[in-house]
């Protein structure tokens, strides 16, 4: 039976490249001259430090150029961590790099691929989806499916099976 698996997965070094490049711009930038901003990763969580918020959302923007510059789609940065202050004007914020369909996200896939009405089956195997049809045709209309009703992730298709 020919199948796919939808994940969710950035490519690391890529991120980590983005995050060593973007300190190094911050370093040698005139408007952050004196300041104590600088980016660091650690793991999967990306922190931002700046003096002020203005400067931490100049930060982001450095930060979001250089991935985008290296092919790493801005929405695997989930910035829900609100802003916290670290003593006088200092400011940083936590920016967790996204990996992993998370439970809600493939609930919300299987049902779509359910309603769909397509030839194809849907199963959530930890955190990827599996979608198996009798047709290679099938599949490809289902990942045309999944791109365009879950525009908010930026999922991609691995492990194509005839």
């Amino acid at each position: 039976m020919p199948s796919f698996d939808t994940v969710l997965d950035p490519d690391l070094v890529e991120v980590r490249n983005a995050v060593d490049q973007s300190a190094k711009e911050i370093g040698t930038r005139f408007d952050f001259k004196g300041s104590s901003s600088k980016v660091e990763l650690k793991d999967k969580e990306i922190t931002l430090f700046a003096d002020n918020e203005f400067q931490l959302g100049q930060v982001l923007d450095i930060l979001i150029a250089k991935l985008s510059k290296r092919n790493v789609d801005a929405r695997f940065l989930d910035r829900g961590a609100k802003i916290e202050k670290i003593g006088g004007d200092k400011v940083k914020q936590l920016v967790v790099v996204r990996s992993g369909i998370d439970a809600e996200t493939a609930k919300k896939l299987q049902t779509t691929i359910k309603q769909s009405k397509l030839k194809v089956q849907a199963s959530i195997q930890g955190d990827t989806v599996r979608v198996v049809g009798a047709k290679r045709d099938d599949l490809q209309a289902a990942m045309a499916l999944i791109r365009k009703e879950i525009a908010d992730q930026p999922l991609s298709f691995n492990n194509f099976r005839d």
